[in-house]
């Protein structure tokens, strides 16, 4: 189904939702994104609940947008002739309005969220920022977290290691740690098959001590390039 085609099903869908579900939610998009699932090879993510925190306190203030990603859609369909666009389009428009009521009734989750976006921001423009802020993030699998667009893989490590293994939708990928690097290390990864929208980051950190809770040591930041593994 055309992107265009796409989005017109899903006004349509929208449009059927009754008023009352849709209270707080801005709007019902659609992205031509595809959003492969971090560790999974077979799994997209075909929709999500992006929650926006206000100032004012309360699960009043929390509004959402919802988007439907309309590649991944195109990844599931592609040889599967029984592909049904309406029905699963419907059901994740379903599950996201879920999320967002979720959302509004989990305040506190979601402020946490909303500090790890601001850390990751810090990240990204080169400012200080405490290196455990991504578990504050939404965790999509064992030792994954999201924030926004971008994935952070927690590697916890007794000691700096020439290179690590990691494994990216279903996919077994190994990268070079530069000789240089000191805990913690966050290394954004190049390479990847289906890569995110975002960041693909490895966090290797030490094992956590009683002294993390005083002190924040500036990571080591730098860019690697993933080379496929040859384990089987």
């Amino acid at each position: 189904m055309r992107l265009a085609d796409f989005e017109a099903l899903v006004g349509r869908l929208a449009a059927e939702v009754p008023q009352d579900f849709l209270d707080g939610v801005l709007e019902v998009t659609v992205s031509p994104v595809t959003l492969p699932h971090p560790t999974r090879g077979d799994v997209y993510t075909l929709g999500e609940c992006i929650p926006l925190l206000g100032d004012e306190p309360g699960p009043d203030a929390v509004q959402s947008r919802i988007v439907l990603y309309h590649g991944s859609f195109q990844a599931l369909a592609v040889g599967r002739g029984d592909f049904d666009w309406r029905a699963e389009a419907w059901e994740t428009l379903t599950h996201e309005l879920r999320h967002h009521l979720e959302w509004r009734a989990r305040v506190p989750d979601l402020e946490a969220l909303d500090a790890a976006t601001e850390q990751n921001f810090a990240r990204q423009q080169g400012e200080p920022y405490d290196p455990l802020f991504f578990i504050g993030g939404e965790r999509v699998d064992e030792g994954v977290y999201r924030i926004e667009d971008d994935f952070f893989i927690d590697r916890p490590v007794p000691g700096v290691p020439p290179q690590v293994g990691f494994t990216w939708h279903g996919r077994s990928y190994e990268a070079e740690v530069p000789p240089a690097a000191r805990l913690p290390i966050f290394l954004t990864v190049e390479g990847v098959s289906e890569p995110p929208p975002g960041d693909l980051v490895l966090v290797l950190r030490g094992r956590p001590t009683w002294l993390d809770l005083v002190r924040h040591p500036t990571p080591f930041q730098a860019t690697t390039v993933a080379t496929a593994s040859t384990e089987r």
